[in-house]
């Protein structure tokens, strides 16, 4: 049962070189995913690399203070920069998964471009 969604696939860039790609796939639901969705939300810089993401499609382990919590994994996450592993992302609807995406995306670019 994989489903796409009508943005699933689609590539924005904006004037500024950033790039937007987006990847939703309905699935059959299971522990890793139990809302059915397989999502990959990327926003990349001028030179390719992401600066911000959402998906579900690794594992991250839990922090819990300044340790990992065991074998604990989150499926839901977003990448908050370059570097960033991932950390978790409670996962409602898929209209607020969207919203959130591009509100943490002009955030990240309001940050790179040194904007207020």
């Amino acid at each position: 049962m994989k489903t796409s969604y009508l943005l699933d696939g689609e590539e924005f860039t904006d004037d500024k070189g950033y790039k937007i790609l987006i990847e939703v796939r309905q699935v059959k639901p299971d522990a890793r995913r139990p809302h059915g969705l397989k999502y990959n939300l990327v926003l990349l810089d001028r030179y390719g690399q992401r600066i911000f993401g959402m998906d579900n499609a690794h594992g991250i382990k839990v922090v819990r203070g300044n340790r990992y919590s065991g074998h604990i994994y989150c499926w839901d996450h977003k990448h908050q920069t370059i570097s960033d592993k991932g950390t978790p992302y409670e996962f409602s609807d898929p209209g607020t998964l969207m919203e959130d995406f591009f509100k943490g995306a002009d955030e990240a670019i309001r940050l790179l471009e040194g904007e207020e």
